[in-house]
């Protein structure tokens, strides 16, 4: 069982048809009265709470007056994500997250690629950051709408997307073009490493391309969700540039 909480995580929750168990709400303020309104409309119960059990539940963190009890995040698989891509008729467009640890980095990613449209986002199982409730509020409610596969070896799902005619794009400072000089075309798969060791050896072996993000200030590295939205941006432009 997990929770989500603040005001958009839960609305978008709700929206997108999340399994809810119940609602509980730190009265019924004129702020959340939309939101209730809403899950009642889609029969969730909703229970009026003290802030202490509210706090409680969120390990202290601010809640907004409003946490949810959910199912634990349900995974999809890879297939899931290029079928996901067909539907819509478009090239897959998929991130790959190689051991990113930080829970603030992969909530920003999410919601990067909801909002650009990316078709997925892979994770590892172990030795990275799954999806949690700091997750889910970080994307601010990104999760209800973007399909992550969680796999067992990076490397393995890489070789996979190549045989369904992905090109991987691996972002690392010693790439050999920058990002907005690589022509990014068709298919498409980009690595994004660890944020403290980058992408690990094997899986730089298995990428096609290296890629880097050319900066001029002294401080020469970006975090990772920061560099994830630049690459993606940049495909997404080049993408529409085509059309």
């Amino acid at each position: 069982m997990g929770i989500i909480y603040g005001k958009n995580p839960v609305k978008e929750a709700i929206m997108s048809g999340k399994t809810i168990n119940k609602i509980y709400t730190q009265g019924s303020t004129k702020e959340l009265y939309d939101i209730i309104k809403l899950a009642k409309d889609k029969k969730i119960v909703v229970v009026e709470s003290e802030k202490a059990k509210l706090d409680k539940m969120c390990d202290g963190k601010n809640s907004q007056g409003i946490v949810a009890s959910v199912t634990d995040y349900e995974y999809f698989t890879i297939d899931d994500i290029l079928q996901e891509a067909q539907k819509r008729g478009e090239p897959p467009f998929i991130m790959i997250l190689d051991k990113i640890e930080d829970p603030h980095n992969l909530g920003a990613i999410i919601r990067t690629c909801e909002c650009m449209g990316v078709h997925g986002i892979i994770i590892q199982k172990r030795n990275a950051c799954q999806v949690t409730d700091t997750v889910e509020k970080v994307s601010v409610g990104a999760c209800s709408f973007v399909k992550v596969a969680r796999v067992t070896n990076i490397t393995e799902s890489i070789k996979y997307l190549k045989e369904k005619g992905l090109w991987i794009y691996g972002l690392d400072m010693e790439g050999s073009e920058t990002v907005y000089n690589t022509k990014f075309d068709g298919a498409i798969g980009i690595v994004v490493g660890n944020e403290g060791s980058g992408i690990s050896r094997l899986v730089k072996d298995n990428c096609d391309f290296m890629i880097n993000i050319p900066m001029t200030g002294n401080i020469n590295s970006l975090n990772a969700s920061v560099s994830s939205a630049i690459s993606i941006y940049e495909v997404v432009r080049q993408k529409n540039l085509s059309k």
